[in-house]
């Protein structure tokens, strides 16, 4: 139980931490399943986390995996992060154990607050009682059965993966799944069946959907049935299965245990990667596109350097002979990767740029390693010591002409990343030359519509890198701009100012202000697009420039009636369902040969 669901049984207590979750696979902390605990309050001080420590240490043998003992403390500006490994079988009572530890550490508690029986009241007890409670309560969850299953596989170089309902053993179509209630013995598996299937798993800050897509149209063109998950959905086939946001773990284990699947691309966003960790193991490559502000304040991640540090975790994913994959235009990723290196010391780096001549790109090759970048026009790939050309990138119908220079990048990442995941050159080459010709492509990601000498632009652009960029592309002198403008809720509020900043940089002539559909998370209805809004003022735009319509399809309809001849209208759009509604009405627009300046005709009121 998470420390907020705590507190709504018990509203007039607040427990002495933030959150309290379980790390189903390896994580930010280490390279294995455990726990972590947000502290609450400040950064702790030493004589409590001491105590901690201490409570940590006296109640890990209740685990019965006493040698699993690395225990970690993440200091940051908000408080800290308190982890520790814990078996795969035990880890609920492990956040009871790190929730008894750090109550008890942080103070005493007024017991009388608490009804007996409420959730959390063992953390709370005297010592020799918590400590009886929580030994009961880690004999209820130990499973031999499922371990030994798990060290099994492990044993033959298989991947295995848990949750509270299944275990599953291989991948794709060298899997088996079997109920947590009616586990096999191991003598009665059929090892000799199962096997990994090639996947790459993706992160960055932008460009992630894109380069899934990509890589996914990659490996279908090498003859697998592939499987990708994404903010979008689950997609088997190029056959969406399952719509909705699957860039987290339960998205990569339902794709992972499908019988039908030969190959996986597996988008793998911050959340998931901070409140549940990594699921996939033994991956061929792991990509991270770029890093870029965004999602700062939650799970202790405040600046820069802790995002750079939570994208690269992905590294942990990889088999021994994977290859990660990192943008060497971005000085983090750059800088941050020597660090890891140090660290670690035993894989392998792919560097892609815009410049093959990059200086890390030559220095790469010159040590026989992997690169992608453009040189002369063209797209290059160095690969176990062979050099292919990809094709002309101005050719390439994501890049507009070669002018949208992120798309190159995620065209150059993706083509690095297919390589590593066993992907033929030329079977790279055929998918940059039509990827993203056709709209379904690469949905809700630079999408454009022309009507006469008008343009209209769809996009995901979700933070103020992506819309900057996208904003550069779509934006021309002496043309009226007209922008949709919205942003999540669980953004802290400098980070919704600084992305109206960046909208008042390019001076709209028009912005309409929208809630993200399904994205409040904990505002209310309206706030994001007042705190926009507001910045919006600050930064000299008109009052009369700015529009609230907080609802996605109409706010992008009302947008449409404002435009006329030679406006470029710019659609950040960001739940599915809306996407595909402003779609439907565009391309209806564009086959009844619609202008701006004309009425948009009664069918567009089908659409609101």
């Amino acid at each position: 139980m998470t420390a907020e669901s705590k507190a709504a049984a018990l509203p007039e207590y607040e427990f002495p931490f933030e959150d309290s979750r379980r790390l189903t696979g390896a994580n930010l902390y280490f390279d294995r399943p455990g726990v972590v605990l947000e502290t609450r309050g400040g950064p702790p001080d030493a004589k409590t986390i001491a105590r901690w420590r201490y409570n940590i240490a006296n109640a890990r043998d209740l685990l019965m995996r006493s040698q699993e003992d690395e225990v970690v403390v993440r200091e940051h500006a908000s408080g800290a992060s308190l982890a520790f490994v814990a078996p795969i079988d035990c880890l609920y009572a492990a956040t009871e154990i790190n929730e008894w530890a750090w109550s008890e550490a942080a103070g005493p508690i007024d017991q009388d607050v608490l009804p007996p029986h409420a959730p959390g009241y063992a953390a709370h007890w005297d010592r020799e009682g918590a400590l009886y409670t929580l030994r009961a309560l880690t004999w209820a969850e130990v499973r031999p059965d499922l371990i030994g299953l798990i060290e099994q596989a492990q044993a033959r170089q298989l991947t295995a993966y848990s949750d509270d309902e299944a275990l599953s053993i291989g991948e794709g179509a060298g899997s088996e799944i079997w109920p947590l209630d009616a586990l096999p013995r191991p003598v009665d598996v059929s090892w000799h069946r199962l096997h990994s299937i090639p996947k790459a798993v993706v992160t960055g800050s932008n460009g992630k959907t894109t380069s899934v897509r990509l890589l996914a149209a990659m490996a279908r063109a090498q003859g697998w049935n592939t499987a990708h998950s994404s903010t979008d959905g689950l997609y088997v086939g190029g056959e969406c299965i399952d719509g909705g946001d699957y860039s987290g773990p339960v998205g990569a284990r339902t794709l992972l245990r499908r019988p039908d699947v030969e190959a996986a691309i597996l988008e793998t966003a911050r959340g998931g990667l901070l409140r549940r960790g990594l699921t996939p193991q033994r991956a061929r490559v792991a990509l991270v596109t770029n890093i870029s502000p965004d999602h700062f304040g939650e799970y202790g991640i405040h600046n820069l350097d802790d995002l750079t540090q939570v994208k690269l975790t992905v590294q942990r994913s990889l088999a021994d002979d994977g290859l990660l994959v990192l943008n060497a235009d971005d000085e983090l990723l750059v800088r941050h990767s020597a660090k890891l290196f140090e660290r670690t010391g035993w894989f392998e780096f792919g560097w892609f740029a815009l410049d093959d001549q990059h200086p890390l790109l030559r220095s790469q090759r010159n040590n026989s390693g992997a690169t992608c970048g453009v040189r002369d026009g063209r797209l290059r790939l160095h690969y176990r010591g062979h050099d292919h050309d990809l094709g002309e990138v101005a050719a390439m119908p994501l890049t507009l002409g070669g002018r949208v220079a992120y798309n190159l990048a995620n065209l150059t990442g993706a083509a690095l990343a297919a390589a590593a995941l066993g992907v033929a050159p030329e079977r790279i080459a055929q998918v940059l030359a039509h990827f993203g010709a056709a709209p379904g492509d690469n949905p809700g990601r630079l999408q454009r519509w022309a009507y006469g000498d008008s343009e209209v632009y769809l996009d995901y652009a979700h933070n103020p890198d992506g819309l900057g960029k996208l904003l550069e592309v779509a934006a021309r002198p002496a043309r009226r701009l007209g922008l949709l403008l919205g942003q999540a809720g669980n953004r802290e509020d400098r980070d919704i100012r600084e992305l109206a900043a960046v909208a008042a940089g390019f001076r709209p002539d028009r912005v309409v202000l929208k809630d993200m559909e399904g994205y409040l998370r904990g505002r209310a209805e309206g706030e994001v697009a007042g705190i926009l809004r507001d910045e919006l003022l600050r930064h000299g735009l008109a009052e009369d420039a700015l529009e609230v319509c907080l609802q996605e399809v109409e706010a992008a309809t009302r947008l449409l009636r404002w435009a006329r001849p030679g406006d470029v209208l710019v659609l950040p759009i960001h739940n599915s369902e809306a996407r595909d509604a402003v779609v439907v009405l565009l391309d209806r627009l564009q086959l009844g040969q619609w202008r701006p300046g004309q009425p948009l005709g009664g069918d567009v009121e089908i659409m609101e």
